[in-house]
């Protein structure tokens, strides 16, 4: 269980509309290296962890992630809240327009819809672990791009904090899994999952 705190953990405050901008960083929030597969990794992961600190470390990055999609769903309504018929036509968002009007919705920023086929869950303690090092890595490549096409400053802290915390992330997780092998039998690479070799 978790408390939840009415506030973000990192500020966002977005002065200026830009639908167009905002249609790239939807991909944060439902694309394949988003947020939304992020949390659902780790929180489905968790359960077969055989290590409680680890186990631990899934379901705090988990929530933590489950945080950052809300602040990536909240970056998407400040950049498009205030956009007219015009903005939506000059940034070429009409598709998505006429189905979501200017609602968030899960999906990538070249309008592939959220699946749960991009993310993994293999029960091997391992396989898991090298996965989510991956998965940082993907995302904060993500955030690296979205930098690259933002110049606007309010929404570019708030995408470089989040790409510190992958990297954070992916350092926790590397030393979970260099945790895991030291464990294990060295004979044995899958002496976490011992009904493998049965």
């Amino acid at each position: 269980m978790f408390v939840y705190e009415k506030k973000l953990q990192y500020p966002v405050k977005v002065a200026n509309t830009n639908p167009r901008l905002a249609m790239t960083i939807l991909t944060q929030y439902g694309g394949p290296d988003g947020e939304l597969g992020a949390s659902l990794r780790y929180l489905s992961q968790r359960y077969t962890m055989p290590y409680d600190e680890l186990k631990g470390l899934l379901t705090d990055i988990g929530t933590e992630e489950l945080g950052h999609l809300e602040m990536i769903g909240t970056l998407v309504y400040q950049l498009t809240r205030n956009m007219s018929v015009e903005d939506v036509k000059k940034a070429g968002i009409d598709s998505y327009f006429v189905d979501h009007t200017a609602g968030i919705y899960p999906q990538s920023a070249g309008g592939v819809p959220w699946s749960a086929g991009g993310m993994q869950s293999s029960g091997d303690t391992i396989a898991d672990l090298t996965e989510d090092m991956a998965a940082e890595q993907k995302a904060r490549k993500t955030y690296d791009n979205i930098l690259r096409l933002s110049d606007d400053p309010d929404v570019n802290n708030v995408i470089r904090f989040l790409r510190e915390r992958e990297i954070v992330h992916f350092q926790r997780f590397g030393e979970a899994l260099r945790l895991v092998t030291e464990r294990q039998d060295k004979r044995n690479i899958y002496a976490v999952n011992p009904g493998f070799d049965r």
